[in-house]
């Protein structure tokens, strides 16, 4: 525990931190899933329109360094890779 009440505002600060960071990366997660489901069900509208929301969300979670740049690269990359081949 925290003693000075400098370092209990730190912690409060990176508990408000951390949950963020976990909302922004299950985002981005349950955003993957959400295409290929929408590509193995062939609605192919819907999965450009996924897509696009994955590579902002993707992007700006790099930024703030929640996912690695490679990383979140890869993630935009695989997810451009699934909807053309899907066409």
């Amino acid at each position: 525990m925290p003693n000075t009440s400098s370092a209990k505002k730190e912690l409060r600060k990176a508990n408000k931190r951390k949950e963020v960071n976990y909302r922004l990366k299950t985002h981005v997660k349950s955003l993957a899933k959400q295409l290929s489901v929408a590509i193995k069900e062939e609605k192919m509208g819907e999965a450009s329109d996924i897509n696009k929301k994955l590579q902002q969300a993707a992007s700006k979670s790099s930024k703030s360094n929640i996912f690695h740049k490679n990383k979140a690269k890869r993630i935009i990359s695989k997810a451009a890779k699934a909807v053309i081949k899907s066409k």
